[in-house]
């Protein structure tokens, strides 16, 4: 009995800290409808901050607790003020993207300010228990319960007694209706961003008196269980928030005690994949909320193209095929190979993103995928190069269309949040088959590519392979961007409503888009693991996605040598500047951002 018991005990005191972060996720998303992608961000740095306040700085856990929640307050309304209230009137995916560049600011911000390292919070809470039956309860337990229980009431009473919690309820039910009756609906979105980010700050506080052990890169995961607990209760729904932390933390509990502790992630993961294919509006949500809200023709707006002519196209490709293996030495070639295998990553990305109009924030688990196929049929079964290269792409497109054809139906923020959650769960996958993968120790020792008899192991022969497999790839991606296909992909970015009454069948176009993207990341991870001779989860993690999607969106969503300049700007620049490295994802961030802000039609505009 004792064995049942105690993972629910624990379950339900992790799931304090989900409902706290899915309290906040709903709260912004019922007032501002927007998915913020920063919150777990803000849950890692209440964290940090609760760490450095009562271990550095030595104050008692009371008055740190307020500091922390001062502070992600302040935090929560300087994200609004500058990510999105700009963006008020931009598409949709504007203010989301923005929440992401933020995400990435918030997380290297952390490191840099905290160090990267994982720090010990304190014990300041006595060390006493008690026992009733068969359960064990200890003094942090209750202290958990207490403040989540405090910070609940305290919300309801603000919502319900005040009169500026009637208007953020009523923005939160009829923005129009509320805007029509003079609410400043912009303030309230300022107060909306702080409440939450406060709750969220708390919540880092109670995991790492619980867990002890606190890091800034934290912030994801818990984003990823707070997604999962407000999509289970139902986003936007504040009751349901609060059970579906609670449930979430339950699962999870269980799931740990029984499979191991490893498996935490895949059981958030999959809670949130399951919920949205079965019942995408949650326990208590309305159904059919997350199929009204379409989010495409995104980030093509008015602007001066930077075009080249056909004989300066011509010039930079004899300079890169050429020139370039002539002069450089190792160090450059194996620069620009890197360039040339993370520019296949974004057009890869181009054709899901910026033709077809499926934001993904998640394209780093297909890369992942290519990567550990060609490696392990390579190395492990003595395949040749280039049959694992095509094999390597084809299983990415098969695992892409499995695993998007239950949620094809979902729009706007779950479409993006179901991205996001595909690309974890593969690279959680691939740490959890220890058997196939080698788990966190990843792959070593990958064989080199062949040429009849010739192995490719030096940089100048690796840069033209690289180099030649972009060049296709342009060509096949260019070709269908050019094709009926590609305008039905781009009727369907545009407006899917017109194209659905026109005929289009727009699940089958959007799996064939999302399994072509995969396929071509598929092909690129092939390339990066043989370049390196090594793979492990680590290499793909999420801000590889937002690093695709950063060149994308640099480039001009679906112009190809746009995103080929991002990736020499992204992932060549960067090189010049090694002593920086460790500010490499905060300026990724910030140029996200700015991008967004001031010209997301990006700077080589598609036309």
């Amino acid at each position: 009995m004792s064995s049942l018991l105690d993972p629910l005990v624990t379950g339900l005191i992790n799931g304090n800290a989900y409902a706290l972060i899915a309290l906040g996720l709903s709260l912004i998303f019922g007032v501002a409808d927007l998915v913020n992608f920063a919150h777990g961000s803000v849950f890692a740095f209440g964290a940090m901050l609760g760490w450095y306040l009562t271990a550095v700085q030595r104050w008692p856990l009371a008055l740190a607790l307020c500091g922390v929640i001062g502070a992600t307050a302040l935090l929560g309304m300087v994200i609004e003020r500058v990510a999105v209230r700009p963006l008020a009137r931009a598409p949709r995916i504007a203010p989301l993207l923005s929440t992401v560049a933020v995400a990435l600011i918030l997380d290297r911000a952390s490191q840099l300010i905290f160090t990267p390292d994982t720090q010990l919070f304190p014990n300041l809470l006595p060390r006493m228990a008690w026992e009733f039956g068969q359960i064990r309860v200890s003094v942090t337990d209750l202290a958990m319960f207490g403040v989540t229980l405090a910070s609940l009431l305290v919300l309801w009473w603000f919502l319900a007694r005040t009169r500026l919690g009637r208007a953020l309820r009523a923005t939160a039910q009829d923005r129009d209706a509320a805007l029509q009756m003079g609410v400043n609906a912009s303030a309230l979105e300022a107060l909306a961003f702080a409440i939450s980010s406060a709750l969220a700050g708390i919540g880092g506080v109670l995991v790492g008196m619980y867990y002890r052990n606190v890091d800034p890169s934290m912030g994801f995961a818990a984003g990823i269980e707070g997604f999962a607990a407000a999509t289970l209760g139902g986003l936007g729904n504040l009751p349901g928030a609060v059970v579906g932390g609670l449930l979430l933390g339950v699962l999870e509990s269980y799931g740990v005690t029984w499979f191991g502790g490893s498996t935490r992630g895949m059981i958030a993961f999959g809670v949130l994949l399951l919920v949205l294919w079965l019942r995408p509006a949650g326990l208590f949500g309305a159904p059919g909320v997350a199929f009204s809200e379409p989010m495409t023709g995104t980030f093509f707006g008015r602007g001066r193209p930077l075009a080249l002519r056909r004989w300066q196209l011509a010039a930079i490709a004899a300079l890169a095929f050429v020139v370039l293996p002539l002069i450089a030495d190792t160090y450059v070639l194996r620069v620009a190979t890197i360039i040339a295998i993370f520019a296949i990553l974004g057009v890869s990305l181009t054709l899901v993103a910026g033709t077809a109009g499926i934001m993904s924030i998640g394209q780093a688990g297909f890369f992942a995928l290519g990567a550990y196929a060609s490696a392990i049929l390579v190395k492990d079964h003595g395949w040749p190069f280039w049959g694992a290269l095509p094999v390597a792409g084809v299983l990415s497109a098969a695992c892409a269309v499995v695993l998007i054809s239950p949620v094809l139906k979902l729009r706007g923020h779950y479409a993006a949040i179901v991205t996001l959650g595909l690309g974890a769960i593969i690279t959680a996958a691939i740490l959890n088959l220890p058997a196939i993968t080698q788990g966190p120790l990843g792959i070593t020792a990958i064989p080199p590519p062949s040429l009849f008899g010739h192995d490719i192991v030096s940089p100048r022969d690796y840069y033209w392979l690289s180099m030649a497999l972009l060049v296709v790839v342009i060509a096949l991606v260019h070709r269908l961007q050019r094709s009926h296909l590609g305008r039905t992909w781009r009727a369907v970015r545009e407006d899917e409503v017109a194209a659905q009454a026109s005929g289009v069948a727009l699940g089958s176009y959007k799996s064939l888009a999302f399994a072509l993207g995969a396929f071509v990341a598929g092909i690129a991870g092939s390339l990066l693991a043989h370049q390196y001779m090594y793979v492990n989860p680590e290499i793909f993690g999420v801000d590889v996605s937002v690093l695709a999607l950063t060149m994308v969106v640099l480039g001009g969503m679906s112009n190809i040598a746009g995103t080929i300049l991002g990736a020499i700007v992204l992932v060549g620049a960067p090189e010049l500047f090694r002593p920086l490295h460790d500010v490499r994802i905060l300026a990724y961030g910030l140029f996200l951002l700015l991008l967004i802000r001031y010209r997301p039609q990006g700077l080589w505009l598609y036309r």
